[in-house]
């Protein structure tokens, strides 16, 4: 059997303490930040908020760290996503029209507002978890008639999931890591295949996903006029 590589443990070590050496408080704060830019209009396509918030959540410490953690990661999402559903309530068609709406392409606004008419506060809830998608529904919710208060109701469960999701299993993962990687040979391994293997279900979910509701982003063969649904 080849030889472990410490290296990878200590490699490990190195970057949970560099993380959990920044300021709690600071470190959350930049954990909601990062989701509040990445859930707010467009800025979602370019910031990588679920990557900041998994090296933020390496350094939680406490369960209380935790819970913080995930109370700053659900109020940035909600924030940013507000932004989004207000700059579309007053500059959405401006926006789209603009070099950087259609650097987006008509093509995504379509799907995005057929996704909203077809499905109504069911697409607010999954859009959060679709590509793109994600960044332009709260825009083409806000550019509707459809209520903030409602829009609120879908998206805050969503956002609650997300946030969990990420904080839990990867502060948890670096808690056990940090606890058997003095017992266990392969405890560094272990951590990164957790890891690994969580960005992939998240991958593949997201794909199944996009796969399953892929028809109501098609233009409607009928009713191109309704209402959005409740």
């Amino acid at each position: 059997m080849l030889p472990y590589p410490r290296g990878v443990d200590d490699l490990l070590i190195w970057l949970l303490d560099t993380v959990q050496s920044v300021d709690p408080v600071a470190r959350t704060l930049i954990a909601g930040l990062a989701v509040m830019l990445e859930t707010s209009i467009l800025i979602g396509l370019v910031v990588p908020g679920d990557t900041i918030v998994i090296i933020a959540s390496m350094g939680v410490a406490t369960p209380w760290e935790g819970i913080a953690m995930g109370i700053a990661v659900v109020i940035g999402a909600l924030i940013g996503e507000s932004i989004g559903f207000w700059l579309g309530r007053w500059l959405g068609p401006r926006i789209r029209v603009s070099w950087l709406g259609r650097r987006i392409g008509e093509h995504n606004w379509v799907r995005a507002e057929n996704y909203l008419e077809r499905r109504g506060g069911i697409a607010i809830f999954l859009s959060r978890f679709l590509p793109v998608l994600h960044s332009l529904v709260p825009l083409t919710v806000g550019m509707s008639e459809y209520p903030y208060r409602k829009f609120l109701a879908w998206t805050t469960p969503a956002c609650i999931l997300w946030a969990s999701a990420y904080v839990s299993v990867t502060s948890l993962a670096a808690g056990s890591f940090r606890e058997l990687v003095d017992r266990v040979h392969f405890a560094g391994y272990i951590f990164v295949g957790v890891i690994a293997v969580f960005l992939l279900l998240i991958y593949l979910g997201k794909k199944l996903l996009q796969r399953a509701e892929s028809r109501h982003l098609k233009a409607p063969e009928t009713e191109a006029d309704a209402d959005v649904k409740d």
